[in-house]
């Protein structure tokens, strides 16, 4: 990836879920048949964090391998197609400039482990506000301190991810264990 134009964490706004369900409604009828539901995934999906606003869409679809058919109606919705994108099984389209970018797809099979890891992590942040409020900090810091360097904002917010999946887990496990 390597340098991108001034990172920009903002404050909280309202208008990231309407954003979400047009585009939402867009995407789903672009895909058709191939598809199954559809998630807003990402720091713009938790209520009440600082994020940069871009909205994270996670589609989900019967079969990965058909989606690259879609290319070229995405591309007259404002999407640029992207392939994997370093992640196997994943269709990815961003919208927006690297300047200004303002939507990225992560398009999945229900079965892809990326599917549970993306919903683990916004669910866990949902429903614990502190350490949503933590992540929204730290995610300020970085974009001050790599407010050119994507790597960098990337790196800085790893350990933190990766420790919160760590915990989105056993949340989950625990979570489902008490259900009827």
């Amino acid at each position: 990836m390597g340098k991108m134009g001034n990172i920009i964490v903002v404050p909280y706004d309202r208008l990231w879920v309407e954003q979400f369900r047009r585009e939402a409604d867009l995407i789903s009828g672009i895909l058709g048949a191939e598809f199954l539901s559809i998630h807003h995934i990402g720091s713009t999906a938790i209520p009440g964090i600082s994020a940069k606003p871009v909205i994270d869409i996670m589609p989900i679809v019967s079969n990965i391998q058909r989606i690259d058919a879609f290319d070229a109606a995405m591309k007259e919705s404002g999407y640029d197609a992207k392939g994997e994108y370093g992640i196997p099984g994943r269709r990815h389209f961003v919208k927006g400039s690297d300047a200004s970018r303002t939507h990225h797809v992560h398009t999945y099979e229900p079965a892809n482990p990326e599917v549970e890891r993306h919903l683990d992590f916004r669910d866990y942040l949902c429903a614990h506000f502190d350490e949503a409020q933590d992540y929204a900090r730290l995610k300020i810091q970085l974009a001050e301190r790599f407010r050119d360097d994507i790597d960098g904002y990337m790196a800085g917010k790893d350990a933190f991810i990766k420790s919160i999946l760590v915990k989105a887990q056993a949340w989950r496990a625990m979570t489902r264990s008490k259900r009827p």
